[in-house]
C-alpha cells in the first residue's frame, strides 16, 4: 500500500527544489493528485499475478494459444518516467487453460510497478509457465520509454522489443517463427 502522505510530502519537496512556489494555485492540490496517481500506476506493487493464473479450465488440443496487442503501462525504474506498449503472449495449454483477460490481467499486475522492460517480460512469462504449467510460452513485449523520447537522446518513436521463450519454444525454432507470423 502507497503511504500517500509520504508521497505527498515528497513531491511538495520536490516542486520547491525545482523552484516552484507550491502555495501557487496550480500547484496546490498537486502533491494530493500525485499520491492518489502512485496508488493507481503502482498498484501492481505487492501482489502476484497468481490470483488472475491460478483458476483454470481443462481444455483438448494442444494449438497455440495467442492473446496479442495487450496495451500496458509502466514506469521505468531508473527515470521514474513512463514506457507503454503493447504485449503478445502465447501459450501451448497442457491440458488447462485460463481465462483470456486474466493473461492480461497477469500482464497489468507486473507493469504496475517501477520496473524494466527487459523484467517485465520475463516475469511475465515465467508466471505463466507457472501457474499454467504449459508446454511452452513466448512472450514479446513492444514498448516506448520516455526516458529516451523526452529527455536523454530524444528519440521519440523508438520501440523496444523484447521477447522471452520458455518450454517447447525455447527448443523449436518453428513455433518462434509461427509466433512473430502470427503477431504480425
Amino acid at each position: 500500500m502507497i503511504d500517500e502522505t509520504k508521497v505527498e510530502q515528497a513531491v511538495k519537496l520536490l516542486l520547491e527544489a525545482i523552484g516552484e512556489d507550491t502555495d501557487r494555485e496550480g500547484l496546490l492540490d498537486t502533491p494530493r493528485r500525485i499520491a492518489e496517481m502512485c496508488n493507481e500506476i503502482f498498484g501492481g506493487l505487492g501482489k502476484d499475478a497468481s490470483e488472475h493464473l491460478s483458476v483454470t479450465f481443462q481444455a483438448e488440443g494442444n494449438g497455440i494459444v495467442l492473446e496479442k496487442d495487450i496495451p500496458f503501462y509502466s514506469v521505468c525504474e531508473h527515470h521514474l518516467v513512463p514506457f507503454f506498449g503493447k504485449a503478445y503472449i502465447a501459450y501451448i495449454p497442457d491440458g488447462k487453460v485460463v481465462g483470456l483477460s486474466k493473461l492480461a490481467r497477469a500482464v497489468e499486475t507486473y507493469a504496475r510497478r517501477p520496473q524494466i522492460q527487459e523484467q517485465l517480460t520475463t516475469q511475465v512469462a515465467d508466471a505463466i509457465m507457472t501457474h499454467l504449467k504449459p508446454k511452452g510460452v513466448m512472450v514479446m513485449m513492444e514498448a516506448e520509454h520516455l526516458c529516451m523520447s523526452m529527455r536523454g537522446v530524444n528519440k521519440p518513436g523508438t520501440k523496444t522489443v523484447t521477447y522471452v521463450c520458455r518450454g517447447v519454444f525455447e527448443e523449436n525454432q518453428a513455433l518462434q517463427t509461427t509466433f512473430f507470423q502470427m503477431v504480425k
